[in-house]
């Protein structure tokens, strides 16, 4: 088995040595490394690391927030990695998901994110149900108020075309339409 690294820091400014230092005390015979914020999805190096491992090797990396731009993602890259039969270990966390007890701690890690995930899904649920029942409603503010639209048909009517009106109003036309489409006349007084 063969341990392979990877190594990432946020900004070109910070070093890289702490965790090349770690990686290498561990055995990792090639470092494969990033300078980018975790949140950006294109990340070179990762994605040759994920190229370079194979079947049997063991993706090391010094912390878990090395890796992942969230417990989703990194949930996610572990398990492409496991079905590609390649293991993972994370050295500060202590996670090895090559022995039956870091493969638990990891799936336990992933079983809090998604309770998380649904609590915060349904806090969201309950929160825009209770402003509904006092009359809130959630979303933006229209872009065509009652006003813009009794001008929208008086340009109209005038003969000007609706990608005309729009932009004399300082609207999209695609708003234009849904609100001439979605209002009656009666609603234009």
């Amino acid at each position: 088995m063969a341990l392979i690294g990877y190594a990432r820091v946020s900004t070109t400014d910070q070093d890289l040595a702490l965790q090349f230092d770690a990686l290498r005390a561990a055995g990792c015979e090639r470092v494969f490394e990033d300078r980018a914020s975790g949140a950006k999805a294109d990340r070179p190096g990762l994605s040759q690391a994920l190229l370079y491992v194979r079947a049997g090797d063991a993706l090391v990396v010094w912390k878990l927030d090395r890796l992942g731009r969230s417990m989703a993602h990194l949930i996610e890259t572990v398990r492409g990695l496991a079905a590609a039969g390649v293991g993972f270990r994370s050295l500060t966390e202590g996670i090895d998901t090559t022995t039956p007890g870091g493969t638990l701690v990891f799936h336990l890690f992933g079983a809090l994110a998604q309770f998380e995930r649904d609590l915060i899904r349904e806090r969201t649920n309950a929160g825009l149900k209770a402003a509904e029942a006092r009359g809130r409603k959630g979303g933006r503010k229209p872009v065509v108020t009652p006003d813009k639209l009794v001008r929208a048909r008086i340009h109209l009517a005038a003969g000007l075309t609706v990608r005309e009106a729009a932009a004399r109003m300082r609207v999209g036309k695609t708003a234009l339409y849904e609100a001439l489409a979605a209002a009656t006349p009666e609603q234009d007084t």
